[in-house]
């Protein structure tokens, strides 16, 4: 079966004057603020035409192949959809849409999706991806009265530059998305204005939902106004869309495992060029750019070089970017064996943190929007494996503090879900019926098969074979975002 990176790309022959306050995303910022190379101003640049040994390029490239990888990701991402004329849902579960437009899905994501790893079952999502080349583009906010909400908004290297969301007291109405260098007219009725230093990027609208049917109904005129659109469709009001009405491409043959192969090696150096130019340096950065540039200027020469680098690039992805999947491998190690990161969406000059979580849960948010723990292992170390029985046990006032919502959500040994006879994939907030212990503890039982019947709210099925379970906290308390806060073991009983 074709991936999905192509079928995106076939979806098209299926469908055919006052300034306003301009904010950009202060955390980021200071981190994130793009400077042009002057290299004129650098000591000690590569020399033109210095000879590269083999085992010089092909060291050079594993390198630059991982800081590379997140922006080839998203450069990648958001060139398949620009063979659409129109949102869609490709293969029936994807939100798809042409770049500066969004759509919206109307439920949960469904196991099927293989577009993005560690999808999530709370939320209903949405995806834009960006072109800010194009020009700017307004995003629609409702009034999502208590309900909770976050656009999550990132730059090329996946760095959030807006803040969009429940947590910031975000007021319905128009903001506009806009590239640094875009010295257009703010027109009147836009609230904020966000600027990006790169101009791709990727825009996931997060509206939180319980299972309760009637919530899942609440949900829908509030999703209906969520809108992105360029400027030049801006009039002032608010757009509706009744996603439940868009069209769909028919479903997948079979299904894909793993998820879509969004950065080959094969054609690393092909590419490496466009995401320079597309991405500019942060102060700081200007040497290694420079670096890549004599990288680039010589195996453009030497063909026996480019084979080298090419070779190293096809090695770094199996050696150096496959094993950084494992949450395992992710963030820092904290106790119980879990780990975390807390500079998701912020990674500055943290290449490593960026990749790994590029690698196996790309789209994170920022710490202040939602903190992530990541858990492959039990208490002793032992690989999670559905031919096991485990329980996680939050003590009585230990359940994670948040101001939003949590979850635990298992996925199989490819991040997506595993089918289970009760399509659950995650227990936490949107569960009403989750039952306490005695002592005000919570349990959750984590197995392939059925608990006794006083158990069965709190069962999350897995599958028989190795998993993996995530906790989410979207807004969380400050305690979690300081460390002071730890999921419990996983308990193999």
């Amino acid at each position: 079966m074709k991936n999905l990176f192509y079928v995106f790309l076939l979806v098209a022959a299926v469908f055919v004057s006052c300034k306003k306050q301009d904010k950009t995303a202060a955390a980021a910022a200071s981190d994130s603020t793009a400077v042009a190379a002057d290299t004129s101003k650098l000591p000690g640049l590569p020399v033109p035409n210095t000879i590269m040994s083999e085992a010089y390029v092909k060291n050079l490239t594993t390198t630059v192949y991982g800081w590379a990888w997140p922006l080839i990701n998203i450069h990648n991402r958001v060139e398949a959809f620009r063979s659409l004329s129109e949102p869609i849902y490709g293969e029936g579960v994807l939100p798809l849409a042409p770049p500066n437009h969004l759509c919206m899905l109307t439920d949960y994501v469904q196991p099927q999706e293989r577009a993005v790893a560690c999808p999530n079952q709370n939320v209903v999502y949405g995806l834009a991806p960006l072109d800010l080349d194009q020009g700017p583009v307004v995003v629609q906010v409702p009034d999502f009265g208590d309900r909770f909400w976050v656009y999550q908004v990132c730059d090329q290297r996946t760095d959030g530059f807006a803040s969009l969301g429940k947590m910031y007291g975000t007021k319905p109405g128009f903001y506009l998305l806009a590239s640094k260098d875009w010295k257009g007219t703010v027109p009147d009725g836009i609230t904020a204005v966000f600027r990006s230093t790169t101009s791709r990027g990727i825009v996931i609208p997060r509206v939180f939902q319980t299972d309760d049917p009637a919530d899942k109904k609440a949900v829908q005129p509030l999703i209906n106004q969520i809108g992105l659109y360029p400027l030049s469709e801006y009039n002032g009001k608010a757009k509706t869309t009744e996603w439940a009405k868009t069209k769909s491409t028919p479903p997948a043959a079979k299904g894909e495992k793993a998820e879509t192969q969004w950065v080959k090696p094969e054609v690393f150096f092909e590419q490496l060029a466009d995401i320079l130019k597309e991405v500019p340096p942060m102060k700081g950065e200007e040497g290694f750019y420079a670096q890549i540039h004599a990288l680039l200027d010589a195996v453009k020469k030497d063909p026996k070089l480019k084979a080298a680098g090419t070779n190293a690039a096809i090695e770094a992805e199996k050696n150096y970017v496959t094993p950084l999947f494992q949450f395992q491998n992710v963030g820092y190690p904290i106790k119980y064996n879990w780990t975390t990161q807390r500079n998701g969406a912020q990674f500055g000059y943290d290449y490593l943190t960026r990749l790994s979580c590029a690698k196996a849960n790309i789209f994170v948010n920022k710490p202040n929007e939602t903190r992530y723990f990541y858990q492959d292992r039990d208490e002793n170390g032992a690989r999670l494996n559905g031919s096991n029985k485990y329980t996680v046990t939050f003590a009585s006032g230990e359940i994670p503090p948040v101001k939003g919502f949590w979850s635990l959500t298992l996925y199989n040994e490819d991040h997506f879900f595993a089918p289970n006879s009760l399509n659950r994939y995650s227990l936490g907030t949107k569960n009403k019926n989750l039952k306490k212990n005695a002592d005000g503890s919570l349990t959750l039982y984590v197995q392939s098969t059925p608990p006794s019947e006083d158990k069965m709210s709190n069962w999350l099925p897995a599958p028989n074979a190795v998993f993996s379970l995530y906790i989410r906290c979207y807004w969380p308390e400050d305690v979690v975002l300081k460390d002071g806060w730890n999921p419990p073991a996983v308990v193999k009983i």
